[in-house]
């Protein structure tokens, strides 16, 4: 950023930057397939260090045998690697997903906990995958700091911070109540799609005259 701004200016840019997104896309919604909260789970949790499409090639046929608890921890965990063997850190996965299946069945009736705590708990879980669980599927005013989310909120100028909690924190204090429920998949699919890391599209973007981002025509001096 050029200049620090106070928390008051960047709470009226990202007032009118959520403006335009929602007018643009009034019911944003995840990328990742999934038939209930748990499964939603699963597939976040399938998704680390890898692309959602690349988990949604796998995660259909497996939902359709597996979608509780107890059935996921049935498989065990070399018939589930053996299933998502395609997408990277498959085995660490399927271990930590028969873990968390074991843990809810265990645990918490084979019921998905909406408590942060007690998400967070589970293996294989942080903060960011708790959050999209509970925002998704449960509705919770929470925002999700990924990559995508972490750069723009940067880069926009809306929130800045070294670290997801940082950012995390600083967008709760800034974005009006009536975004939360759906502003990091309004961030999050316009840094996959318009702000690009290392392109980000300029000409195409919605919010181009309210971003601090410069120099906007040189996008291959930004890392990310």
């Amino acid at each position: 950023m050029a200049r620090k701004e106070s928390r008051q200016a960047r709470a009226a840019r990202a007032e009118a930057i959520f403006e335009r997104l929602a007018a643009a896309n009034p019911a944003p919604k995840g990328e990742l397939k999934y038939v209930n909260p748990f499964t939603l789970l699963v597939a976040v949790v399938l998704s680390a260090q890898t692309t959602d499409a690349g988990v949604n090639k796998v995660t259909p046929a497996l939902f359709a045998t597996a979608d509780t608890p107890e059935k996921m921890a049935a498989l065990g965990v070399e018939r589930l690697a053996e299933r998502i063997k395609t997408i990277g850190l498959y085995r660490t996965k399927a271990k930590n997903v028969i873990a968390l299946s074991r843990a809810i069945v265990e645990r918490h009736g084979g019921q998905t906990p909406r408590d942060r705590e007690a998400l967070e708990a589970l293996p294989g879980v942080g903060r960011k995958t708790a959050n999209v669980v509970l925002n998704t599927a449960f509705g919770e005013p929470t925002v999700a700091v990924d990559t995508h989310v972490f750069r723009l909120a940067n880069r926009l100028g809306i929130a800045p911070g070294k670290t997801p909690r940082e950012v995390e924190d600083e967008l709760m204090r800034v974005v009006p109540k009536r975004f939360l429920p759906h502003a990091h998949h309004w961030l999050l699919l316009h840094g996959r799609y318009v702000c690009k890391a290392r392109q980000p599209l300029c000409g195409v973007c919605v919010l181009v005259d309210l971003c601090p981002y410069e120099p906007k025509s040189l996008p291959k001096t930004v890392a990310g």
